[in-house]
């Protein structure tokens, strides 16, 4: 990378190891305790089109010894270099290599063939899934859908907006398959909400 493009990069952490931290514990609360909104409270300048949140789990998460895929609205040149220089992760073609997924619009993603086209583990190794970090319009002002399952005393309703009908048929076939599957963390502006593949999805 030439000294102009490095000075082109916009900035990462302020504090990196608080920051990345804070960003990890809320991820774990996200996925621990599904449908809880978690707010990351960190300052960076994202690159679009990612959201404050998007970023974060990138930064956090995404290393030298990890493999990221970028839908096409977020396949752009300013954005693999951020993300090579400060991650330092693979950026991947092929999506069945990726340990995550960025998805900045899940109308256009292809949710009925996910299963098929991502990593969902082996019965040895069901770690080796991937985890889908999914830009959606609002966490709070869609239909409701009500959560079941680990981490759940009762049903929890969340009201994420802007994902297509076929997201629940798929989600139903995932949790079906456990302990394969995908995980999905939605993001939205500063806050994510976590959606393991061990929770159940039903219409309110």
């Amino acid at each position: 990378m030439s000294a102009l493009a490095k000075n082109d990069l916009l900035p990462a952490w302020d504090d990196p190891v608080h920051d990345s931290q804070l960003t990890f514990r809320a991820v774990l609360k996200a996925l621990s305790e599904p449908g809880l909104i978690q707010t990351l409270f960190v300052d960076i300048q994202s690159p679009s089109p990612l959201f404050l949140s998007t970023t974060a789990l990138c930064l956090a998460l995404a290393d030298a010894e990890t493999a990221l895929w970028l839908d096409h609205d977020a396949n752009s040149a300013a954005l693999r270099a951020y993300l090579r220089f400060h991650c330092g992760c693979q950026l991947v073609e092929d999506v069945r290599a990726a340990d995550f997924v960025v998805i900045t619009d899940p109308q256009q993603w292809d949710w009925k063939n996910a299963l098929e086209k991502c990593a969902v583990g082996t019965m040895e190794y069901p770690d080796r899934s991937v985890t889908l970090f999914v830009q959606v319009t609002s966490l709070i002002d869609g239909p409701t859908r009500l959560l079941t399952g680990p981490g759940l005393a009762h049903q929890r309703r969340i009201n994420v907006a802007g994902l297509p009908d076929d997201f629940d048929a798929m989600w139903q076939i995932n949790t079906q398959g456990f302990p394969l599957g995908i995980d999905v963390v939605f993001c939205h502006g500063s806050s994510i909400l976590g959606l393991p593949r061990t929770t159940n999805i039903a219409s309110a």
